[in-house]
């Protein structure tokens, strides 16, 4: 078995470089100590004078010298982003999305993770059963923060039916180690709802409970539970209708204005389907205390409009665009899931105003794959979009988000690959960022 950690880059003109560190090389010791996980790494670095003791591919050891400046990155890249095995979850949630995928898809999509260090370094959610005594005292020692927990409820025999582990509620008690006076971590906390088992009279209680750990807890999301298809022999869970959203949001804005009052922050917020629920209008941008819990699908919706308002007031003030634009001449498309889909059309219909030769068919695409219940367009398939567009008009150009996509490759969910979709539909493909601007400079091609 290899010895420490195999290093996969050196940034050019980095301290690592200067002294000959290379990739291929491993890193074995700390000033004289073993670096456990990529903690250990990043608090030992911090360091003004290190030894570091690295091991070459043939063999060789080295001992390196280095003095630096206090918090000056070293400019290496390791081969495990953790240095150490991801940990996987143990628990057996009623709610997990994961358990409601098919079977034979990619081996990566069924891996659960809940690694506190993911939390930290990636803003990845853990539900505090894997971790040990020791991890809360390393988070409390380097001071890691934030970290992301998914608290479900504060009812310990509740939390122990919900994720199927009778270690869940004793888990609980380790937030207030986090929390204790003096620590000074930040935790930002998720409340996955599910109908008739943690909403109502429970949420009330676990909302309690989580603002008593102000002002460690910085923020509480709360999202509803996703229901796929795939869910033969798994726990009965139930959608909300409009009434149940409208009276989770009536729940939520009464903590809103309560920790407002005291704390200048909203604290609790609903994610954007709540409101696509309850046929309510997406609250205004202050709502968000500078969106926080975006990734949690808290705002989103809001920030691509504003986004989208203020660049098409940018764009019709450019002079330098006056004449071109009205010239413009362009036939596309785009495609969204159903939650999105009536703002994606209001955003084309405004463009279309100020481009009078943009001709662009908007289509809302129903997640056949998952279920219609599973309104995302990050969940869409490439097989659902290749299927519902064949034989439509989709112009020059379809315009596919961003969020389709696995990180850094043109796979979609389902391994349905870029040119799959263009060879299929016989259309040109290019992707969009996500933010509101984006969508402008995108579709128009211009800066």
């Amino acid at each position: 078995m290899n010895k420490g950690h195999l290093i996969k880059k050196v940034e050019k003109g980095s301290i690592a470089e200067e002294m000959e560190i290379c990739a291929g090389d491993r890193l074995l010791e700390i000033n004289g100590e073993v670096v456990e996980d990529i903690f250990d790494y990043q608090y030992m670095v911090q360091e003004e004078e290190l030894v570091l003791l690295i091991q070459k591919p043939d063999g060789e050891e080295w001992e390196i010298e280095i003095e630096k400046y206090f918090d000056e990155d070293l400019g290496i890249e390791f081969d495990n982003g953790l240095m150490d095995d991801y940990r996987s979850c143990s628990n057996k949630c009623i709610f997990c999305f994961i358990d409601q995928m098919p079977p034979g898809m990619r081996e990566t999509l069924y891996f659960k993770d809940d690694d506190a260090r993911l939390s930290f370094l990636q803003g990845n959610y853990v539900t505090l059963t894997n971790m040990s005594d020791k991890d809360i005292e390393r988070i409390l020692k380097y001071h890691l923060s934030p970290i992301n927990i998914s608290f479900q409820t504060t009812n310990p025999e509740l939390r122990c039916k919900m994720l199927n582990n009778r270690f869940a509620g004793e888990a609980l008690k380790k937030v207030d180690r986090l929390c204790a006076p003096g620590t000074g971590i930040e935790i930002n906390g998720q409340i996955v709802l599910c109908k008739g088992v943690n909403d109502k009279d429970e949420l009330h209680r676990s909302l309690t409970d989580l603002y008593n750990y102000r002002p460690n807890l910085k923020s509480v999301s709360v999202v509803p539970v996703g229901l796929s298809k795939f869910r033969d022999g798994l726990y009965p869970l139930e959608p909300f209708e409009k009434e149940d959203a409208r009276e989770v949001i009536k729940e939520i804005e009464y903590w809103q204005n309560k920790s407002f009052g005291e704390y200048n922050d909203h604290f609790v917020h609903a994610s954007d389907e709540w409101y696509m629920i309850a046929n309510l209008p997406i609250p205004e941008a202050e709502t968000y205390d500078d969106y926080g819990q975006l990734e949690n699908g808290v705002g989103m919706v809001r920030l691509l409009i504003d986004e989208f308002d203020e660049a098409l007031s940018e764009l019709k003030q450019r002079d330098d665009l006056g004449t071109d634009l009205k010239n413009y001449s362009a036939s596309a498309s785009t495609v969204s899931g159903k939650l999105i889909y009536p703002f994606i059309c209001d955003m084309v219909d405004k463009l279309k105003e100020v481009v009078p030769g943009l001709k662009i068919h908007s289509y809302e695409i129903t997640n056949n794959f998952f279920g219609e219940r599973i309104t995302v367009t990050g969940l869409l398939t490439g097989k659902d979009i290749i299927e519902q567009l064949k034989g439509k008009e989709l112009g020059d150009t379809l315009f596919l988000p961003q969020n389709l996509l696995r990180a850094g490759e043109d796979y979609l969910l389902d391994d349905i690959h870029i040119s799959d979709i263009e060879r299929e539909l016989s259309v040109k493909v290019k992707i969009l960022k996500s933010g509101g601007r984006d969508f402008i400079t995108g579709i128009l091609g211009i800066e």
